[in-house]
């Protein structure tokens, strides 16, 4: 089992790692992080661990921010002086709330309560990996559909309804022309293939519907910069080898 922990106390956080060990040797702690900027740098660009033990009230800010740049479902246990923060801790994927200072018991309390909630669904999730495709497929042949996911919700979202798909921090995510945004497990190698004709790959990180572009101006170096049809707060450009492909596909050509 991999544990990250995030605390900005170091005599905290060294014993926080020591107690955890001292429950279950076999247990290997990644990093520990002690700030909300910088936990949020490393899980954009690292493995996601098993199991999180986070402080709240860390120097830059309030942990909760991180876990809003986290894949849904990363387990949290927070481990705090402060009783104030209980409601929010369990809408940020918090499993458990330990008040400081924490013992080996509490502590061993946790890692075990995690260990019965994952044994528990692994089962579930077996079948429910498997259930997937099998939905995927015969949703895509009804109605030209894509799975994506809301927190713990599987919705049918029709591909006629998307705007773009876009990544970011290595997640790829739909825009819906309702300015909805979901995630899903596919790449956009993946989505270029399934959405057909109508969708282009402008560049690595953008796969644009048709009806969302209103039009396309020159950008720097040779590129397109495309103006949708709804808000969206970067800047889509097409590349500049893709440029003339790309003006031929938009003109119906």
């Amino acid at each position: 089992m991999k544990i990250v922990l995030i605390e900005d106390e170091a005599l905290t956080a060294e014993d926080l790692a020591r107690t955890i060990l001292e429950v279950d040797a076999s247990i290997e702690i990644v990093c520990t992080l002690t700030s909300v900027k910088g936990a949020k740098e490393w899980f954009a660009r690292n493995e996601v661990p098993d199991l999180v033990f986070s402080d709240i009230q860390l120097g830059d800010g309030i942990s909760f921010e991180i876990f809003e740049h986290t894949p849904p479902g990363l387990p949290v246990v927070f481990c705090t002086a402060y009783d104030e923060y209980t409601f929010q801790a369990f809408k940020a994927n918090g499993i458990d709330y330990i008040l400081k200072p924490f013992t080996k018991t509490s502590i061993g309390a946790a890692i075990r309560k995690f260990k019965e909630m994952r044994d528990n669904f692994s089962s579930r999730n077996q079948a429910y990996a498997a259930l997937i495709p099998l939905m995927e497929t015969k949703q895509g042949q009804k109605q030209g559909s894509l799975l994506v996911y809301q927190k713990d919700k599987i919705l049918p979202v029709r591909l006629t309804d998307i705007a773009l798909f876009y990544i970011e921090n290595e997640v790829t995510y739909l825009l819906t022309f309702e300015k909805k945004i979901f995630s899903t497990n596919k790449t956009l190698e993946e989505l270029e293939k399934k959405a057909g004709p109508d969708y282009y790959r402008v560049n690595r990180q953008y796969l644009v519907n048709k009806k969302a572009i209103r039009d396309a101006s020159r950008y720097f170096s040779r590129k397109l910069s495309l103006n949708l049809i709804l808000s969206f707060p970067e800047t889509v450009t097409v590349s500049k080898e893709k440029s003339g492909d790309f003006l031929k596909w938009l003109s119906g050509g």
